[in-house]
């Protein structure tokens, strides 16, 4: 302060010019810190802009400090075909000092799961964990964005997130496994991992009854589908979910011999992780919402918003 007050009566400028030098002078810029954990079962490469980090092991973290203006992407080849260039990986973004960041996933090839969490909490729509743990994830880009909107201290809209802190955790299966190699994925009632799409008895047979169940990891609760219009298949059975040939309000859910083009069977996932009944209005729905073993499942009007019909997948 006491060279502030030598400079004002050195030089004619006025105070607050002199305060504004004086100010500017002292910002220091911060660094981005990302804290890079491998949640998955065995080593990865981590990579940063093409950059390797090396390996890292099982439940390992390691630290990468980057400049505050640095944008880019961490990523990881494990299950990758293509080295450290990140084609077909799933991954991280960053956007500079606008506090932007985003997940990419690549529409060839599922690699990995990724979540990125802030260090500060969710408030307002802003700082919110990500996550993407399957192909199905709806919260995602497949590419980087050519432009991103002007900073505003709002929160952007999904699946572009923004938090000012300057540190987060990106971390490599935060569901601890790697995505499974046969397509099969299991299915979950209103988020909740722990409970499961289910063919009662394992019967891979015409009618048998579909409903949830406790996760086990079975085969009763492997199904295979795709994004956008699918079949809905208990994986390498033949057998699908089936509305029935009038699917209505409180229709309940069986397995049928898969038929291609079958009303009945063809099923669209959607973004807000609905299973609709393509053209007809009908959502898979989890009855009364009860997530009690052996609540078998039905059609009902699809509604925006009503958690009874978000299908989760992982």
């Amino acid at each position: 302060m006491a060279t502030l007050l030598q400079g004002i009566r050195r030089h004619p400028l006025p105070l607050l010019a002199l305060l504004l030098l004086w100010s500017l002078s002292t910002v220091v810029t911060a660094d981005k810190t990302f804290n890079i954990v491998n949640g998955c079962p065995s080593a990865i490469t981590v990579y940063v802009n093409g950059d390797s980090r090396g390996s890292v092991a099982a439940g390992a973290t390691i630290v990468n400090t980057v400049a505050d203006d640095w944008t880019g992407f961490v990523y990881s080849n494990v299950n990758a075909p293509e080295g450290n260039t990140g084609a077909g990986t799933t991954k991280a973004g960053f956007v500079n000092q606008a506090g932007y960041y985003l997940i990419i996933k690549d529409q060839s090839n599922f690699n990995t799961g990724v979540s990125i969490v802030p260090s500060v909490s969710a408030s307002n729509g802003l700082c919110p964990r990500v996550t993407c743990n399957s192909r199905f994830c709806a919260n995602t880009y497949t590419e980087m964005p050519s432009s991103f909107p002007e900073p505003s201290g709002n929160a952007p809209a999904p699946p572009l997130y923004s938090c000012s802190t300057g540190s987060f955790t990106v971390r490599f299966c935060p569901n601890g496994a790697f995505p499974r190699s046969d397509d099969a994925v299991a299915i979950h009632p209103k988020g909740n991992t722990g409970k499961c799409l289910d063919a009662r008895g394992g019967a891979a047979a015409n009618g048998t009854v579909v409903q949830v169940y406790d996760c086990n990891g079975g085969n009763a609760q492997r199904w295979t589908l795709r994004p956008g219009d699918t079949q809905v298949e208990l994986a390498g059975t033949g057998f699908c979910l089936d509305a029935s040939s009038s699917p209505g309000n409180r229709t309940p859910m069986k397995l049928w011999k898969c038929i291609s083009g079958l009303r009945a069977q063809t099923w669209n996932y959607n973004a807000r992780s609905q299973l609709t009944l393509a053209t007809l209005g009908q959502c898979l729905d989890l009855t009364r919402g009860d997530l009690a073993n052996r609540n078998t499942v039905q059609t009902f009007q699809c509604s925006n918003g009503n958690s009874n019909q978000v299908w989760t997948v992982t």
